[in-house]
């Protein structure tokens, strides 16, 4: 199984357009710092085809970016996209828009999520000018049922009910958030993608338990920092993202975990945006990285 890492930011990317933070401006002045937005393609061993977790406002250039992400000599054009999110938000949901010229478009969801897009935004509508928009369910762990897709086995773990602001009416209590178990369905290996995580709740660290890889929630180094930044009276927390550091941060939880950890969705306020930050030698001593835009990681 490989997992092609297409983006590790957060909501506006790296750097964000109307930003000139120290992480900003330092990827204005070295191209090395940038990058996209949070998603990830997949294949399984002896596999043509590419599952995208997550389409976000980089997709066409992140699919770009990757030789085995584009049309191959077989056929002039790709025909059908395959898509798995793992939440509604507009950073990972925009770029199902950008695809509108794929003859079908197969997006697997969770019911609430499917809900937002096709009655909030509207997918439906917009695109069917352009495009044929296939729905599928997204089957959670302990449902008994499991997807099996572009040679990988997915099934999703519920993590949270946090919804995007313009379907903040949505129902409460459902599963909006959640992290995708990606299995080898030869019984090998095993990864977590995760890169919204408001809590560690004991169906996550369960999951966690048995994977040989996992992509997380690393938006904030602490708690404070959208406060101390000044772009939010919230903190990490109050916003939805568990810290990496600081009383009951994630760091602290996986250290000596024996699956590789990585994280990523990254904000630009986060120091770990700059390759040269002390904040990695933290990191290492935990045994954790961050995870970088196109890397390639087999399992």
């Amino acid at each position: 199984m490989l997992l092609h890492v297409l983006g590790t930011a957060a909501g506006g990317a790296v750097p964000q357009w109307n930003c000139a933070c120290t992480g900003c401006s330092g990827a204005r002045t070295h191209p090395h710092w940038r990058r996209r937005h949070a998603a990830l393609a997949v294949t399984g061993p002896g596999e043509d085809g590419w599952l995208m977790v997550n389409a976000t406002p980089d997709i066409t250039d992140q699919m770009e970016a990757h030789p085995g992400l584009r049309p191959g000599p077989a056929g002039p054009r790709t025909p059908v996209v395959t898509i798995v999110l793992t939440d509604a938000e507009l950073d990972h949901t925009l770029g199902i828009a950008r695809l509108r010229e794929a003859s079908r478009i197969e997006i697997h969801a969770t019911e609430p999520v499917r809900w937002a897009l096709r009655e909030r935004l509207r997918l439906d509508s917009v695109l069917a000018p352009y495009t044929d928009l296939v729905w599928r369910d997204l089957p959670l762990t302990g449902s008994g049922a499991t997807l099996t897709l572009c040679g990988t086995d997915v099934t999703a773990v519920p993590l949270s009910d946090k919804r995007p602001r313009y379907a903040a009416d949505g129902e409460a209590g459902a599963p909006w958030v959640t992290a995708l178990r990606l299995s080898d369905p030869g019984g090998g290996a095993t990864a977590l993608y995760a890169p919204a995580l408001a809590r560690w709740s004991p169906e996550f660290a369960t999951q966690l338990a048995t994977c040989d890889c996992v992509l997380l929630d690393g938006t904030f180094w602490d708690d404070d920092e959208p406060v101390r930044a000044g772009f939010s009276a919230r903190t990490a927390r109050g916003m939805g993202h568990l810290p990496i550091t600081g009383d009951g941060g994630t760091a602290e939880r996986l250290s000596g975990t024996a699956a590789r950890c990585l994280y990523t969705h990254l904000n630009n306020t986060n120091p770990l945006v700059d390759p040269d930050a002390p904040q990695h030698e933290q990191l290492r001593r935990h045994g954790l990285e961050a995870a970088q835009d196109g890397m390639v990681i087999s399992l």
